[in-house]
Order: structure tokens, then C-alpha cells, then sequence
């Protein structure tokens, strides 16, 4: 059942309609314009080409654990059980909807981590959702820059299986973050989003969108059917999933989710 807090965020979506398929600088090749400024959005960690040799020599410790970040809320990092030494580690982040926290965006794709060896990075807003949500890119971007830069430092992360995946206003989020960094985010999955915030635009990144046919918060009509549209036309790969259903995302869904974000 969505929360009153829920519907206001659908509200602040909703009246940035004209927002629904993003926009920015770009010029063809999906690089920033000449002379434009650095996007916000912009993010500057990257994993290395070639994961070292000594965080691929054991096995990921499993379990959930704070970053220990010198922050307000301190991200969570879940490292699935039974990953195995050697390989190089798809990496997913997680955000969570408006008045969640870090606990809600793990528990987006917790269920489904060990079975699809995901390894889920989850922060948690500054406010009471994502700073472009209402207003501008900002300390949320910087928070998750940060984040990252340290999952890179301790876990050999596969550069091209790097992901960022949310629900409701997170799913929004992930879109506008994800669309802006498609050079290091290769796959976006959106579930129930209500519009992309705009940003300039780089690379080209695999999308997933859902949406519950019936959703009160954030009408299908208004939104996903509109934002699908738009990014295909713009020449992105989107897998587009709607379902009987109102502002949730059922089981199925969240498998299928899952299974996208592993694949190689």
C-alpha cells in the first residue's frame, strides 16, 4: 500500500513531466557537447581494467556490512555467499524509494544475490529521497562516487558488468544517474520509475523497465509508457515489462530483474 510520502514523491515526478525522457548535451556519439560544463551527475570511480592479482586470489568474504565511509548514512555493501576466488565480480547498485534507506534498496535484489552471484552496493539518500528527484544532482552523486571508488579499492569488480538498479523514485534515479554514467554503468534496471531526471548523457547502457498496469502512485500512463518510447527512440536497448499490479515489484519481476543483471 504506497505511503502518503510515496504519493507526494509521485507528485514531484509527475509535475516534471517534461522530464520523462531525459535531456542534456550530447552530441551523437553520446558524449557531452563541446564546451559544455561537467554534468553533476557525472561520476569519476572506475574500476580497474584488469581486476589486481590480490583481490582475486580469495574468495569474497560474504555478508552484509557498512562501508565505514565518513558519512551520515554509511552505504552497505552485500557480498553473496559461495563467490568464487579468481573471477571478476558483477557489481549492482541498489537505491532505495522515497523515505527508504539502505536496508530497503538491498532488499530490492537480496533475495536473489547468491543465486545470480550479484554483489549489491547499497546507499541511502541524504534526504527523504534523491537529491535530483526534487531538485539538482549533488551531495547524493558525490556519496556514491565515493562508495564505489572503495567497493573498486576491495573487491575485484568485472568493469563491464558494473550496474545500478532502484524502484519508484530510486528507479527514477537509476535512470537519470545511469544514463548520465554509460560508460561505467553497462545495464539500468528501473523498476516502477516516474520520470528521468535530466543530465547530459554518455554511452549507451542496456535498460529494464517495469511497471504495474494499475499503479495509483506513479500511473504507467504517465510515466514508463512514455519514458520507453522516448529512450528507444534515442536508440537504446530497453526491455520493457508490464505487469498486473499496482506500485510493487512482484517476485517474478524481481527474478527477472536479477537474471538480466548477471548476464554476461
Amino acid at each position: 500500500m504506497p505511503t502518503r510520502r510515496d504519493v507526494l514523491a509521485a507528485g514531484v515526478a509527475l509535475c516534471l513531466g517534461g522530464a520523462l525522457a531525459g535531456c542534456g548535451d550530447r552530441s551523437p556519439d553520446g558524449q557531452r557537447a563541446p564546451g559544455s560544463a561537467e554534468p553533476a551527475a557525472a561520476l569519476s570511480a572506475r574500476p580497474p581494467a584488469e581486476p589486481p592479482p590480490e583481490l582475486l586470489a580469495a574468495a569474497p568474504e560474504p555478508g552484509t556490512r557498512p562501508l565505514g565511509l565518513d558519512a551520515g548514512a554509511d552505504p552497505l555493501l552485500h557480498v553473496p555467499a559461495g563467490l568464487p576466488a579468481g573471477e571478476a565480480l558483477p557489481l549492482v547498485v541498489t537505491l532505495h524509494g522515497a523515505g527508504g534507506n539502505a536496508e530497503g534498496g538491498l532488499a530490492l535484489l537480496e533475495p536473489l544475490a547468491e543465486e545470480y552471484g550479484l554483489v549489491l552496493l547499497a546507499p541511502e539518500s541524504g534526504g527523504s529521497t534523491w537529491d535530483a528527484i526534487g531538485g539538482a544532482y549533488g551531495a547524493d552523486v558525490e556519496l556514491i562516487d565515493e562508495a564505489l571508488a572503495e567497493v573498486f579499492r576491495r573487491l575485484p569488480v568485472d568493469p563491464g558488468r558494473v550496474a545500478v538498479a532502484g524502484f519508484s523514485d530510486g528507479a527514477s534515479y537509476a535512470l537519470g544517474l545511469g544514463l548520465a554514467n554509460g560508460r561505467l554503468f553497462s545495464r539500468i534496471a528501473a523498476l516502477s520509475p516516474g520520470f528521468v531526471p535530466p543530465a547530459p548523457r554518455s554511452g549507451m547502457p542496456e535498460v529494464f523497465v517495469s511497471h504495474g498496469e494499475d499503479d495509483p502512485v506513479l500511473p504507467v500512463d504517465r510515466t514508463s509508457r512514455q519514458i520507453v518510447p522516448a529512450l528507444r527512440e534515442d536508440g537504446y536497448e530497453v526491455t520493457y515489462r508490464e505487469f498486473p499490479g499496482a506500485h510493487a515489484v512482484p517476485p517474478e519481476v524481481a527474478r527477472e530483474a536479477a537474471e538480466w543483471l548477471a548476464r554476461r
